[in-house]
């Protein structure tokens, strides 16, 4: 029952000045971010390849209010794609984008958060790689995957993200399976009402299989993103059923998160995906980390307590 608590905190801007003044908050948000800067995260890039890894890069900041923010995110990604570019790492790290970060709440959102993200999926695939569209809460769906058609017209490579907890998202994931979609399949980490969204955590297991069934046996490029054993492996058996080759789905897994198990799975001839976040907003990213997970929560409050 902690979950819903924490996502709600992770819009409070009380509990965010708490966090963020927290002695033990930085050693527990360097678990999951791998830095601030572009600076940061490059040696990290590096190194995960070197392990046979790839990885997808987010930048951190979802709640933006202004115009200006929104072009400084779109800014932030294409330094990000020069420097990728500059050391030859773009073909082993691809990006994620939240819209809400390119400002698709503000006034005339949606046509301002295709023209930001246009020229970063431009850019991206100039150097030989591509971006995906995370899904936020469930009143911007629509929206992104619209702007995910549109992007698709000159760039069929960009992806996009299903929840497996909401009610919709099967028949999402069978027409995204039909026009040959790349998509990540998630559980969900956004506090979304009944109404919209299966509350049950083993009905949201069974919806997952469900839906990464439809997304192997279709046309497009499955993405599996769990950290769940028991879903690692139903994912490599519909793999195996549907016929597909190693390179035809990926797994992906968070920075910090069971790094013995992406090794493994890299080592086994997998596609193994980490996805990496960086940047000083980190709160509401890492807020969702210790909400998915008790462990994660119980982990941030000892470090709170044996600092200071």
């Amino acid at each position: 029952m902690l979950g819903p608590v924490i996502l709600a905190a992770s819009r409070s801007d009380k509990m965010r000045r708490f966090v963020s003044a927290a002695p033990g908050t930085k050693q527990v948000v360097a678990r999951f971010i791998a830095g601030e800067t572009v600076d940061d995260v490059v040696p990290i890039v590096r190194e995960l390849s070197e392990r046979g890894l790839e990885v997808t890069l987010d930048v951190v900041g979802e709640d933006i209010t202004t115009v200006e923010q929104s072009h400084a995110a779109r800014d932030a990604y294409l330094e990000l794609i020069g420097r990728l570019k500059e050391l030859g790492l773009g073909e082993r790290a691809e990006m994620s984008v939240k819209l809400s970060m390119f400002g698709q709440s503000l006034d005339d959102g949606h046509a301002l958060a295709l023209a930001n993200v246009r020229p970063v999926v431009e850019a991206a695939a100039g150097i030989g790689t591509t971006v995906t569209l995370d899904a936020e809460d469930h009143t911007t769906l629509d929206s992104m995957f619209a702007i995910h058609e549109e992007l698709r017209k000159d760039f069929p490579q960009t992806g996009c993200v299903i929840q497996a907890y909401l009610f919709r998202t099967e028949d999402d994931a069978r027409r995204l399976a039909a026009n040959g979609s790349r998509v990540r399949i998630v559980k969900g980490a956004y506090k979304e009402p009944a109404s919209v969204a299966i509350q049950d955590k083993p009905e949201i297991d069974k919806a997952y299989v469900r839906i990464t069934k439809i997304l192997m046996e279709g046309k497009g490029y499955p993405m599996i993103g769990s950290h769940d054993p028991r879903l690692i492996s139903v994912g490599q058996e519909l793999a195996r059923r549907a016929g597909r080759k190693p390179d035809e789905y990926e797994f992906q897994m968070l920075y910090g998160i069971r790094s013995e198990e992406q090794n493994r799975l890299a080592a086994e001839g997998h596609r193994m995906r980490v996805y990496t976040a960086y940047g000083t907003d980190w709160y509401g990213y890492f807020m969702r980390r210790l909400a998915e997970k008790p462990a994660n929560l119980l982990f941030f409050v000892r470090s709170i307590l044996t600092k200071g």
